[in-house]
């Protein structure tokens, strides 16, 4: 009876101490950034000796993507994942990699991020959550149904927005804006609605748009990037050794996503290539167009901003 009772206390002592977070995220579970989470997720638990389970939640089955970060806020869920530009709303800061033409490659894309993040800790932090990790996604390309060699073989042609950035690269370059929303795309390139598009070799391979369009050229308009964050509230009732474990796993994840999303771009690309499409760049001339009209929108950006956003890009013109 005694050993029986020290088994049953044992079990409900170590049944106490293991804790579950549940991580929610908008996106397919196949998606690389998913499948990163998920390796973070095992990560942890291997590190905390099982003490620490994180369930991950993909495809929009516990939030969906644009109610995650408040969820999170509000503890209803322990730990989430959701694009950064989807807070400017709230953080107007965590827009910088949503404007065009600034950042050209990935190490440029990860020097804005190290500017970047001690802005979103700061606002993060009074918000109740805590940033575990970034992840930027390929970079955005031109799908066109023509060549492009200028600005000017786009003036008049009809271009799929789907924010407002997208909205005025069109009017920029003398495109009439089209509103499509991509799971639509090919219908209105079958149709004739939509001539050129700013998307991701990637999102190009997902919608098989080589039917429709012969043409991609890698601009690298601009990296958006998924963060993954947790509640603070929970993170800090965690013992020391598993909050370590946490970030260590999360340091990880962050250089694996990164070296996953090159991988995928460049497989991308080269799909695109078996598929009969021209992959390449735009001329130098169209390059230096389009880097002013990034120059533009940074400065646009900074004057409604204000101060933090002179944080990020001083340093980043300084220093390119």
């Amino acid at each position: 009876m005694k050993l029986l009772l020290l088994i049953a206390l044992t079990a409900a002592s170590v049944a106490h101490a293991q804790t579950r977070w549940q991580l929610a995220t908008g996106y397919r579970a196949d998606s690389f950034h998913t499948q990163n989470a998920a390796q973070f997720a095992a990560d942890v638990e291997q590190a905390t000796a099982g003490a620490l389970r994180i369930q991950l939640r993909p495809n929009n089955t516990l939030f969906k993507l644009g109610e995650i970060r408040q969820a999170v806020q509000e503890g209803r869920a322990e730990a989430g994942e959701t694009i950064m530009s989807s807070m400017v709303g709230d953080i107007p800061i965590a827009g910088v990699d949503a404007i065009p033409f600034v950042v050209h490659s990935y190490s440029d894309a990860r020097r804005l991020w190290h500017l970047q993040r001690p802005l979103i800790e700061k606002h993060f932090a009074a918000r109740g959550l805590k940033p575990l990790y970034v992840v930027p996604w390929p970079p955005q390309g031109l799908f066109s149904n023509k060549p492009v060699r200028s600005g000017a073989d786009l003036k008049g042609t009809r271009m799929r927005t789907y924010n407002q950035s997208t909205v005025r690269i069109a009017e920029m370059l003398g495109a009439s804006p089209v509103d499509v929303p991509m799971v639509d795309v090919n219908r209105a390139l079958v149709d004739g609605k939509v001539d050129s598009m700013i998307t991701s070799a990637v999102t190009g391979v997902e919608n098989r748009v080589w039917g429709q369009i012969g043409y991609f050229y890698g601009i690298n308009a601009w990296f958006p990037k998924n963060i993954v964050f947790v509640n603070a509230k929970a993170f800090d009732a965690l013992p020391s050794t598993d909050r370590e474990a946490v970030i260590q796993a999360a340091t990880r994840a962050e250089e694996r996503g990164w070296a996953l999303s090159e991988a995928v771009a460049s497989e991308s690309m080269q799909e695109l290539q078996r598929q009969g499409m021209t992959v390449g760049r735009v001329p130098a001339a169209f390059e230096s167009e389009l880097k002013r009209l990034g120059e533009k929108f940074s400065r646009e950006w900074v004057k409604s901003v204000g101060t933090e956003a002179n944080l990020i890009f001083i340093p980043y013109y300084l220093h390119r």
